[in-house]
């Protein structure tokens, strides 16, 4: 046996063609749902055609498949090769739609391309530094930033469940709410009791089947899938030249920041579960894949990509470790991305549809950052104080979208994001109380103790070495249950302690 063989990487196994297309496929069904959804938001928010949101969602395919080619076979100095699957990030959704609102619709489209080829450039001159500043981007701070990415879009989806379009008559109407609880539902049903597989697909088969009965009813509307080409060329530059606009790369910036964060765990994480080696150098490599993918998907019409942490799952529940399998998904993604005709169709599913998914796709979003945050130490700290006020600071502009019409217009660009408001907030707040430690109080504020359980010395003064609860009973170190008193009742006579007994006697008992 060579050296080769024995040395071979279990990423690197090769499962042949058949195979490799059949678990392709399954990870290109796992995040298309993901994947569609963010050109979805972007194309409603500008205001886009469905010719035109479809040209966003065939763009959006195309690059993630190019993405996942090159974070999955590599190149020199880019890609990880491991079996991570690349698509638009969803972090950055909510600055986005911002970016798009202050440039009035579509023409907003040019500033975020803008904006995300800036701010990628940054980030691929920054990847070789990166691991020496993630001490600055604890859990605290990324459970902080993806928390509010998915409050920040549950009104996108509300407005999605009314119909979408407020000027029209039937917005809000009982029909179209009804049409979105009845694909939440469908969402619910499926995760239940359906297997595995249906349970993971389930947003995609709701969305499926929640058109269908919106087509049985009259209310959608296919008419136009047929208008544009079948088979074409992302083309470049569709939405014209990108304009840089400081302000928005800098609310760009921090996105990208949160990303490479998230693309370092799943990178990590992958490693760990195939059980192959991860160094600084291969995390380096699929960072800058994930930055140089970034900077050129702008020019065909897509925005900031990243690893999907779904696929990451779907990695350790199948225990299929190839690279190839996941590459092949990728080939899968980018023949998608060269047939707009399918864009075009995503892009008729009724909007109503759309907002019941989307109720469970972002909420999932704010309990992935719930359950982040469930992470840190809460004791002896000021962290509960930076949670509360940077995650209140970031709904601001969600609940009064106004706040700072009157702010200079770079400020408004950065702050009127929830997600970038959040972000500086947490990241200055992390700074202030928990790296430049100087002047910090020896005491909790008063908003942190009230929240911490406590117990008065004199209500365990009496307990003994050994003492413990079993359900709900108190038993001493030799099991023997001990007496509790309510208030008011008298108390029988103190216990004795080892040495006490032996010496006969009384062991004395504090009050």
């Amino acid at each position: 046996m060579t050296s080769s063989m024995t040395t071979q990487r279990p990423e690197d196994e090769n499962l042949g063609m058949g195979a490799n297309l059949l678990y392709g496929l399954q990870h290109v069904l796992t995040m298309y749902g993901g994947i569609v959804a963010v050109p979805l938001i972007v194309g409603q928010a500008a205001g886009l055609s469905s010719a035109d949101i479809g040209l966003l969602i065939a763009a959006s395919l195309f690059i993630g498949g190019a993405a996942t080619l090159l974070q999955t076979i590599g190149l020199p100095f880019f890609g990880c090769q491991l079996p991570l699957v690349q698509g638009v990030s969803f972090a950055s959704v909510a600055t986005i739609v911002a970016i798009v609102g202050a440039g009035g619709g579509e023409g907003g489209l040019p500033v975020v391309f803008g904006a995300v080829i800036g701010a990628a450039a940054i980030g691929l001159l920054i990847t070789p530094i990166f691991s020496k500043i993630t001490q600055f981007f604890p859990p605290l701070v990324t459970g902080i930033v993806i928390t509010t990415i998915g409050l920040t879009l549950m009104p996108v989806a509300a407005r999605w469940a009314m119909g979408g379009n407020s000027s029209a008559e039937d917005f809000g109407s009982m029909a179209n709410i009804g049409l979105a609880a009845f694909t939440l539902a469908t969402v619910l049903l499926l995760s239940k009791v359906g297997s595995a597989t249906l349970s993971r697909l389930s947003i995609l088969l709701a969305m499926v089947i929640g058109t269908l009965v919106a087509l049985a009813f009259g209310m959608a509307d296919f008419s136009r899938i047929g208008e544009g080409p079948v088979l074409a060329f992302p083309t470049p530059l569709h939405f014209g030249m990108p304009v840089f606009q400081v302000a928005a790369i800098v609310s760009m910036l921090i996105v990208v920041m949160v990303i490479l964060v998230e693309t370092s765990a799943d990178i990590l994480a992958v490693g760990d579960i195939i059980e192959t080696r991860v160094d600084s150098r291969r995390l380096g490599n699929g960072l800058r894949a994930d930055m140089i993918s970034s900077l050129v998907a702008p020019l065909f019409g897509s925005f900031t990509q990243s690893a999907f942490a779904q696929n990451v799952g779907l990695v350790a529940v199948t225990g299929v470790k190839s690279r190839y399998v996941v590459a092949t998904g990728g080939l899968i993604l980018v023949t998608l991305g060269l047939l707009p005709i399918m864009g075009r169709v995503i892009a008729a599913v009724p909007t109503s549809v759309l907002g019941g998914a989307g109720i469970v796709l972002f909420g999932t979003v704010a309990a992935s950052g719930i359950r982040t945050l469930a992470k840190v130490d809460y004791r002896n700290n000021m962290n509960l104080v930076i949670v509360a006020t940077s995650i209140g600071f970031g709904m601001i502009p969600i609940a009064m979208p106004s706040f700072y019409h009157h702010f200079p217009a770079w400020f408004e660009t950065i702050f009127h994001s929830g997600i970038s408001s959040a972000a500086i907030m947490a990241i200055l707040l992390n700074l202030l109380f928990n790296h430049f430690t100087a002047g910090n109080s020896d005491q909790q504020s008063v908003f942190v103790a009230g929240t911490e359980r406590s117990l008065r010395y004199r209500d365990i003064a009496a307990l003994h070495e050994g003492d413990h609860f079993v359900g709900g009973k108190l038993y001493d170190a030799k099991g023997n249950e001990v007496p509790v008193q309510e208030e008011g009742e008298h108390a029988p006579p103190p216990r004795r302690s080892a040495e006490a007994q032996g010496s006969g006697k009384t062991t004395k008992v504090m009050s």
